[in-house]
């Protein structure tokens, strides 16, 4: 069973504000989960899913708009929301240089629940199935890199979680620059078998942060 809505775990903080993906920085928490309705863009996506867009960059906020125009033309409201999205980004990590990927993915991407070596990254999945994520109360990190079997990093399958679409999650990764952080244990939703779809935007910063220190 997974839920997608839990505001109880030690790990994360779940809101409908965008105001709390600031609570990312806070040393317990490595996700943050800004809940909202995309409803009134998601007809226009449909376009994106039949011809199964890619798009990639790596620049500044300024710099990925530019880059991003021409691709997203025919959807305004999407263009709109991913530059909101990666200023939202900016603001929260002061970071000045990003990697977007805009994607249509029909495969299972990360298989396995994993920690990613970086500082945040962003994920907001506009249509198909969110990311999985584990509440730190069930995660076994001692198996996490010697065992090869989800069932050996989780203790309490009932408990995994997942992000609805269209909501933005920032999670940690390993090198995030602040003593006694833990990275966020996550991994990509199962759709291949059933040939599912999504519509992926994830954005990482480009560069190291050290303004924690």
């Amino acid at each position: 069973m997974i839920g997608t809505r839990n505001y109880f775990f030690s790990n994360a903080v779940v809101g409908t504000s965008p105001d709390i993906l600031h609570d990312i920085h806070k040393e317990e928490k490595n996700i943050c989960i800004y809940e909202r309705d995309t409803f009134h863009f998601q007809n226009a996506l449909e376009h994106f899913l039949q011809s199964e867009i890619e798009f990639s960059y790596s620049g500044s906020v300024k710099e990925i708009e530019i880059a991003l125009k021409e691709p997203l033309d025919s959807c305004l409201p999407l263009f709109e929301d991913v530059m909101q999205t990666l200023e939202l980004f900016q603001i929260v990590s002061q970071a000045k240089s990003f990697r977007l990927l805009l994607a249509t993915v029909n495969t299972n991407m990360c298989r396995r629940f994993h920690t990613d070596i970086n500082d945040l990254r962003l994920l907001c999945t506009y249509y198909g199935q969110g990311t999985l994520w584990l509440p730190e109360e069930i995660v076994n990190r001692d198996a996490l890199d010697t065992c090869g079997d989800d069932a050996c990093v989780i203790t309490n399958d009932i408990l995994i979680q997942q992000v609805a679409p269209g909501n933005i999650a920032i999670i940690k990764g390993t090198i995030y620059p602040k003593r006694g952080t833990k990275a966020c244990v996550h991994r990509s939703p199962t759709i291949e078998e059933s040939g599912e779809k999504r519509l992926l935007l994830r954005i990482d910063t480009n560069e190291f942060l050290n303004f924690l220190e």
